[in-house]
């Protein structure tokens, strides 16, 4: 019997642990819209950490001039230090991308180091790369953070791309020197590691379990409408009932611990019960989905019940859609329930902006006439008015919408207001139809405002509420709840724009300012007439027995574990081995050493016990054994990191009462303890047989008939002994001289004899593993592969059972063989990415790993994913190609193919060229050729003839291959090729921007031509119907700025100009609305990690 005693248990967290705020995790991605720390990509988070920001802030701006800077030869640099609110900070950049082809770059903590434990500061910034050529290009992005010892440096992993960046004709890099600014305010902060949100408040706040900080600001918002509360309290459960299996009981546990608690709140049973595994809890989610989910759930839950309509009476209103036509007697209606409204922030300065547009009416003619039954076509009004509001009248803010330009999402973060008191019946009742009760007086008074704060990709949720209607705000923050006054809790969440003046003298004096990230997301108002029946009383009466006896017991419960957690320095544990334990994990668990400790018998006991008392009270009653036949020996770690029994304890030792190892005494017995193992060749099976004392002096020969026995051999059975000694880093099991002393060998007590039949050489040819070391270095090194198809990542193929220490032939021949192909060097393989759980961007090269571990390791992880494809041709060939993807432009018909085109790296353009002439049909036989390379939307470049393809990148620019029009081929000395764009003007941050859409081409215009001429031009080679053509405008821009021209400018003149950086920042604009079909939005689709939608499973 052997015993260990680890480290005493006060440090083990409770099941109810509290994790740190990240409410989101992410790879990082070819394209980042909010800040990252440095190591770590995360999107942008808030000011959640341990302290909380207030007061004004100090402000300043830092410049740095960055020199020689394409000839950085360094992975990082740090800035100087400068000194802004009394903090030191500094500027990190990555000048060739943090593991990106971007620019990264960080503001950090420049002492960050020599901090006390538990440090942290809040500061908003923005970072920039000046353009020194026209300042109005340069390139700023601003955020927000709480610095802290895990998060020291936030900022922008994918800042700019390295492409834009080191062009000198873009005006970044001048001179070969960059000019970096960073605006920097700083807020002191408050203290919150001994914050007690109950004594401050009366309020409790809700745990966070890594990325639920959307549902906690929901839960405490339908927590503060009484009614609502009391609703749920009286939802029928019973004392049977499990709240990880049930909803209705799940939410009232958490009610009443919201209710009575003192302490944080942790909703680990309520996501249980929504039958959310932890992956769902490190999703972030959306506050409106998860609202109508979950309210949806609930109401369904609720019927039949003396609760039934609880949901509907509370938050359901109705509105009315009606078409009305102009010049007939017809109108057709249709009623409409909701639980929410959803209103316009873009465009709208505040709530009743958005309920004017909410009933705006649309006239339906031209086109887009209404068809009225049997009065055909007819000129109509159509809109929304409502019948009736609700109690309790949510508005869901649209801050996040779909930009078809951009094709992405993005957060709309301007100022935005919302009053206390909502008066619906404005302007004599605008917003209502005919049908309305106009008895109701639909006034309503703010209850809660949802703040969100991040971008589009992520940021953090928290919820200001004043839970009686009282003057008094609250911020409930996860589980941090504050004191708030009106002004944080309404005017600071309205977004928009924040000035901050500069105060440190020595630095530019000009104010900067900062986009506000924090803004309200959702409002909750409710009806000044229902007041009183909503804010009502709840108190103990309203919550079932069953439930109030269950959840004290769960309460004495908690306190029994603290109580554990404190008195934890006066007790030990030990853990005690046998050998049935030895017998029943020895290989099934584990292979190597004897025993896995943590699945071993543990005993928690007081320090102060005497050795004696515990043998007879603990160990004998829980099995069994008389105290006189109970031996204990001391484990020990080995330098080899192999964990041995040592020695056994010695008698002074046993009578001790503190458990304290004593010197031991000097060993006179000939007697060592060793633990024997056997192997069966055919079953590939090792099992634990027994455990002998041998003498130092005897020899292994002299115990082959007793290893016989334990077997079940003959007793004549020819047997092979190994010592196992070690299996880390590398497995070490030895023969052993079945002649030579146990002392001359070095076998000591607790080592372990491994021991196996013979062989014949006919036998072993007919195993895998013929003996024991061989077994071992399989067990040690077997990696089961999950293999996937590339084009489907996302599902295994199969699985194959590799070994760590394989060849890329080996690898690689196994997945042939599984595929039934032929030639191996036709597979390619690519690694998984642990974080982003996708493939790598990077295939694995012919033979350019050694091993299968090579391929599977990601940073300090090891994966089990690989992604294979089968190819034309073997892959040594193919990595001395080069495969350029080519789109193709048909000259007489308006369709475009893309061309994959394979050739030697040492091939020209006009290789290529050649080439597609090959797969194409041409307008005519001696048709010549070009290739473009085009990036968004405008072309940057004609490729020489004479170019290699092989530093051709086609990844990030489209190559496009078209035919030279006749025309271009004979230009006269006065004719210009120009450039032709397609654009949309729109307006961003109250600056209006011009975005590039469609395929851009060239043009020759002649001297003397004008606009009038040019468009037949353009109208015939784009086919373009008159009508429409007739709403296109015409414009000369350059860098971004157009100029409008009218049919009688002489078109040519406005190309006369050379002084530009690129042919494409001067062309001819086509302004006109991008009617190409898009395709369909997927959340985040060019992320690294998916997200699903809410669903509540139970």
């Amino acid at each position: 019997m052997t015993m260990m005693t680890p480290q005493p248990l006060d440090q083990q967290e409770d099941e109810e642990m509290l994790v740190p705020h990240s409410d989101f995790v992410e790879g990082p991605q070819p394209l980042v819209e909010g800040p990252q720390p440095m190591e770590v990509a995360q999107p942008e988070n808030a000011s959640t950490a341990e302290n909380q920001a207030v007061d004004e802030p100090q402000a300043s701006r830092f410049t740095w001039t960055i020199e020689n800077f394409s000839r950085l030869n360094l992975k990082k640099l740090y800035s100087e230090v400068f000194i802004v609110g009394g903090y030191k900070w500094r500027v990190l950049i990555f000048p060739k991308g943090n593991n990106v082809d971007y620019l990264s770059m960080y503001l950090d903590v420049a002492d960050s180091a020599a901090l006390p434990y538990g440090w942290s500061r809040y500061a908003q910034f923005s970072l920039a790369v000046v353009n020194q050529i026209h300042n109005k290009f340069t390139i700023k992005k601003d955020t927000q953070h709480q610095f802290n010892q895990r998060e020291s440096d936030w900022g922008f992993t994918s800042f700019m791309p390295l492409s834009e960046l080191y062009d000198p004709s873009k005006g970044y890099l001048v001179n070969d020197s960059v000019v970096v600014e960073a605006d920097v305010a700083v807020r002191k902060v408050i203290d919150y590691w001994t914050y007690d949100s109950k004594k401050e408040t009366g309020y409790v706040g809700l745990k966070n379990q890594g990325a639920t900080c959307y549902m906690n600001s929901l839960l405490q918002t339908l927590y503060h409408i009484p009614y609502f509360r009391k609703a749920v309290y009286h939802m029928p459960t019973t004392e049977n009932d499990m709240p990880s299996g049930s909803i209705p009981l799940a939410l009232q546990s958490l009610f009443y611990k919201l209710q009575y608690s003192d302490t944080s709140v942790a909703t680990k049973e309520l996501t249980k019960s929504f039958g959310w595994d932890t992956y769902d809890s490190f999703m972030q989610h959306d506050v409106q989905e998860l609202n109508r989910v979950l309210c949806e759930k609930l109401e369904d839950k609720m019927k039949g019940t003396v609760v039934e309509g609880t949901i509907q009476k509370l938050f359901e209103g109705h509105h009315m859609n009606y078409i009305e036509c102009i010049n007939v007697n017809f109108k057709s209606t249709r009623k409409e329930s909701f639980y929410d409204l959803q209103l316009d922030v873009k465009g709208c300065k505040d709530v009743y902006a958005s309920f004017d547009k909410y009933v705006e009416v649309e006239r339906l003619e031209g086109d887009n006439k209404y068809h009225a039954e049997e009065h055909g076509l007819q000129d109509a009004r159509k809109g929304v008015l409502f019948i009736d509001f609700p109690p309790v009248l949510q508005l869901q803010l649209k801050r996040f919408e779909y930009d078809f330009m951009r094709d992405t999402m993005v957060k709309i973060n301007d100022r935005y207001e919302f009053p206390l008191q909502l008066d619906l019946d404005r302007e004599s009742g605008k917003y209502l139809s005919p049908d309305a009760d106009r008895s109701v007086r639909n006034l309503y008074t703010l209850h809660s405002v949802l703040v969100h704060s991040g971008g589009v990709h992520g940021g953090h949720y928290y919820a200001f509420i004043r839970p009686t209607l009282s003057d008094q705000w609250y911020k409930f923050d996860d589980e941090r709840v504050t004191k708030e006054d009106v002004k944080r809790a309404l005017e600071e969440q309205y977004g928009g724009e924040e000035e901050l003046p500069q105060t440190n003298p020595g630095f530019n004096n000009t104010p900067f300012k900062f986009t506000k990230y924090s803004n309200a997301y959702m409002l909750v108002y409710i009806r000044e007439s229902d007041k009183d029946k909503i804010i009502c009383d709840v108190d103990e009466k309203d919550i079932a027995e069953h439930l109030r006896i269950r959840l004290k017991k769960e309460q004495e419960e908690k306190e029994d574990k603290r109580r554990y957690k404190a008195q934890a320095h006066l007790y030990t544990i030990i853990k005690v081995a046998r050998d049935e334990d030895l017998r029943e994990q020895i290989g099934k668990d584990i292979h190597f050493d004897l025993v896995d400790h943590d699945k071993v018998r543990s005993f928690r006991i007081q320090k102060q016990m005497p050795f004696n008392l515990f043998k007879q009270e603990e160990v004998a009653k829980e099995f069994g054994i008389p105290v006189q036949y109970q031996r204990f020996w001391i484990w020990a770690k080995r330098q080899n990191h192999t964990y041995r029994p040592n020695r056994p304890l010695t008698p002074q030792e046993e009578t001790q009462t503190d458990l304290r190892p004593i010197p031991p005494p000097d060993k006179t017995k000939e007697d060592i303890l060793l633990f024997f193992k056997l192997y069966d060749p055919e079953k590939e099976e090792l099992r634990y047989v027994s455990r002998l004392f041998v003498k130092c002096s005897g020899k292994p020969s002299e115990i082959l008939t007793k290893l016989n026995e334990l077997a079940g051999f003959a007793p004549e059975e020819e047997i092979e002994i190994f010592e196992e000694i070690k299996y880390e880093p590398n497995v070490m099991c030895e023969r052993l001289c079945r002649r030579t002393s146990f002392r001359f060998s070095q076998i000591e007590d607790g080592d372990i004899i491994c021991f196996q039949k013979r062989l014949s050489p006919e036998s072993e040819e007919q195993v895998r593993y013929p003996d024991v070391p061989m077994f071992l270095e399989y067990v040690k090194n077997r990696q089961v592969v999950h293999f996937r198809a590339l084009e489907r990542p996302k599902e295994d193929d199969f699985c194959l059972e590799l070994a760590k220490n394989h060849t890329y032939d080996d690898v690689v021949e196994r997945v042939a063989q599984r595929l039934g192909l032929n030639d191996p060097s036709k597979i390619r393989l690519t690694p998984h990415n642990c974080y982003s759980q996708q493939p790598k961007p990077n295939f694995i090269k012919y033979r350019s790993v050694d091993h299968l571990l090579d391929m599977l390791v990601h940073y300090n992880q090891i994966s089990d994913i690989l992604y294979y494809e089968v190819l034309d041709i073997p892959l040594p060939e193919l990595q001395c190609l080069k495969t350029l993807k080519v789109a193709f432009h048909y000259a007489t018909k308006d369709e475009v193919i893309i061309l994959n085109v394979r050739l030697p790296k040492l091939s020209t353009v006009e290789d290529v060229l050649n080439e597609i002439k090959t797969k194409v049909e041409l307008s005519q036989p001696n048709a010549e050729l070009r290739l473009l390379e085009v990036f968004y939307h405008k072309i940057y470049k004609i490729f020489p003839l004479n170019e290699k393809i092989e530093n051709i990148n086609d990844q990030y620019w489209t190559l496009r291959a078209e035919e030279i029009p006749d025309e271009e081929k004979n230009l006269g000395p006065h004719d210009r090729l120009i450039h032709v764009y397609h654009f949309t003007k729109e307006t961003a941050q109250n600056q209006m921007q011009v975005q590039n859409f469609g395929e851009p081409f060239f043009l020759v215009i002649r001297e003397g031509e004008t606009l009038a001429e040019v468009k037949v031009r353009i109208q015939k080679k784009l086919q373009v119907p008159d009508e429409e053509f007739s709403k296109w405008k015409f414009a000369f821009l350059s860098l971004g700025r157009p100029e409008y021209l009218q049919d009688t400018d002489i078109v040519s003149s406005r190309f006369q100009r050379r002084d530009v950086y690129g042919a494409w920042e001067q062309y001819l604009g086509l302004e006109h609305s991008d009617t190409t079909p898009k395709r369909a939005y997927v959340s985040n689709q060019n992320r690294h990690t998916f997200e699903k939608p809410v669903k509540i499973y139970n």
